[in-house]
């Protein structure tokens, strides 16, 4: 029996690893804060929120943002509900909280870790790009007076900070080397690049990234974390995170289902998917459909059948040529075959199974398949009962409706 792997000619490795990076990638998952920002979504209750954080700590999501109790007091309640999980319940995902650069905002983070003794990162934001800064009539001495009195304030409350700035694929390189140096130099120990409209392709988050590592950080000779936060409004942000990794960066952000602003946060699934596919990490993620569903559910938005991975459709197929060589697979007692001779993901990894299902497109070889699965006996007569309904229907047959021409009903 040959290994799928022997049996796959992968481009993606002709010139070597596709990622290489100086340590496994850490992911900060954003579903409870950025994710939440989205006008479709609803803000789920405390309980909810709660068992998506224990989902994070199941497939080894490195660090979570809690939220932005600056925002009032039902954000603050939750930020030190979750704060408080994470001490009890003695999870090891890192939180962190979003903050204005306003001292108002910074405040109750401090508050909270104070009340619960949980280490919190504040994650500081400020706008850095030309067009922000001539829509705010800001100046860029502005800028370096607000951060250095925001990172300022926040040290001297005992906080770690990641310095964020927005929409810094649009800013420019003197003014971006001027706010994450003022930031370092006053304490920040984590520096934030963020594509906050979903502006640039993997190109320029290679060479953003790639500056701020050799221009910014390195003359400073300290050691500071580099984490990505990249949109969706092109679909680029999973190739985007990627080639930020490639770049040097440590971290990179995401939300369940890629949830957020307008088209969203860089999905996280995908980037675990991805990671996990190029052996950039090493974990078991049988309940990633489980963390989607589960946030799906909570702040109801649906997820498309055609969805990568977790979708319905991801690895379900009607198409008689596709399923008959799924089937000559499963033949060979080799599930690990038949989970890749028809898709680049193997399902197994996650917990999924392939399906066969039978409509206007199927072979007989799908029926066939269909009723071994189910220990119903197949005649000739059987067979081409179904096949010639499934081949007059404009749509993959129910469950219900093949069990009824095999004369059972549905339990």
């Amino acid at each position: 029996m040959s290994h799928p792997h022997e049996l796959i000619y992968d481009w993606n490795r002709v010139e070597g690893p596709e990622i290489q990076t100086a340590h496994p990638p850490m992911l900060d998952d954003e579903t409870l804060r950025d994710g939440l920002q989205s006008p479709s979504v609803l803000d789920p209750p405390i309980e909810k929120k709660i068992r998506i954080l224990h989902f994070m700590e199941e497939l080894g999501i490195d660090s979570v943002n809690l939220g932005l109790p600056g925002a009032g007091p039902r954000a603050k309640a939750d930020v030190m509900r979750l704060a408080k999980e994470i001490a009890d319940a003695k999870l090891k995902i890192r939180p962190n909280c979003a903050a204005r650069t306003i001292e108002s905002d910074i405040r109750p983070i401090a508050e909270v870790v104070e009340a619960t003794g949980v280490e919190i990162e504040a994650a500081t934001f400020l706008g850095s790009s030309p067009i922000r800064q001539y829509a705010e009539d800001w100046t860029l001495d502005f800028l370096l007076k607000t951060t250095e009195q925001a990172v300022k304030s926040a040290r001297s409350m005992g906080l770690a900070v990641m310095y964020v700035t927005e929409d810094t694929t649009r800013a420019r390189p003197e003014v971006v080397k001027k706010l994450y140096t003022t930031a370092i130099e006053c304490g920040a120990r984590a520096v934030a690049v963020c594509d906050t409209v979903g502006h640039v392709t993997p190109r320029g988050a290679r060479a953003l990234v790639g500056f701020v590592r050799e221009e910014v950080i390195k003359p400073t000779r300290e050691k500071i974390r580099l984490d990505w936060h990249g949109h969706m409004d092109r679909g680029l942000g999973v190739a985007n995170s990627l080639a930020a990794f490639e770049a040097g960066a440590d971290q990179a952000h995401g939300a369940a289902l890629g949830i957020g602003e307008r088209v969203g946060n860089t999905p996280m699934d995908q980037l675990l998917v991805n990671l996990k596919l190029m052996g950039l990490i090493d974990r078991g993620l049988g309940r990633l459909q489980d963390y989607c569903t589960v946030v799906s559910e909570a702040v109801g938005v649906p997820i498309p059948p055609n969805y990568p991975v977790v979708g319905s459709d991801a690895f379900r197929t009607a198409t008689g040529v596709h399923a008959a060589a799924v089937i000559k697979a499963f033949k060979k007692n080799d599930v690990e075959l038949a989970n890749q001779v028809y898709s680049g993901v193997p399902s197994h990894w996650f917990g999924i199974e392939q399906k066969i299902e039978i409509g206007p497109m199927s072979g007989k070889s799908n029926v066939l398949y269909w009723l071994e699965k189910r220990g119903i006996h197949s005649t000739d007569d059987l067979v081409e009962r179904i096949f010639a309904r499934a081949k007059q229907s404009d749509r993959v047959l129910t469950e219900a409706e093949l069990l009824e021409l095999c004369g059972q009903s549905a339990h």
